[in-house]
């Protein structure tokens, strides 16, 4: 029988390095969606139920593009993040390596599909 501690048991296992980087993404990524939703709130809520036409002329502008543009951006990364350190505490073997590429493509087909709105709409 081995009397092992739980630091002798980690000890030469190393890191899985990426691990601050990721929080510090998420803390960033949070700090900026708290300023973003509240503008994003703002500068959308009044559009919604107006006709077409005043719509694409206020996304025309270029501040609630911005606000809009920034909020898809760092909404759907803030997203993919979270999902992906959700997807490595619950999930193992091939199973994790699939869910984190659907969760990728998925966030950046969402980051896509809302950009190319916004241009459309703005243009």
């Amino acid at each position: 029988m081995s009397f092992l501690t739980d630091r002798k048991r980690a000890v030469g296992l190393g890191s899985a390095k990426t691990g601050t980087e990721h929080h510090w993404q998420m803390m960033v990524s949070s700090v900026a969606l708290l300023i973003l939703i509240p503008f994003f709130v703002f500068t959308f809520g009044p559009m919604l139920g107006q006709p077409h036409d005043v719509v694409v002329a206020y996304f025309a502008r270029p501040f609630p593009s911005i606000v809009a543009g920034l909020t898809i951006v760092v909404g759907f990364l803030h997203f993919k993040n979270g999902a992906q350190m959700m997807l490595e505490d619950y999930v193992h073997g091939f199973a994790l390596k699939a869910s984190i590429i659907g969760v990728v493509c998925l966030s950046y087909a969402a980051i896509a599909t809302g950009l190319f709105a916004l241009v459309r709409l703005a243009l």
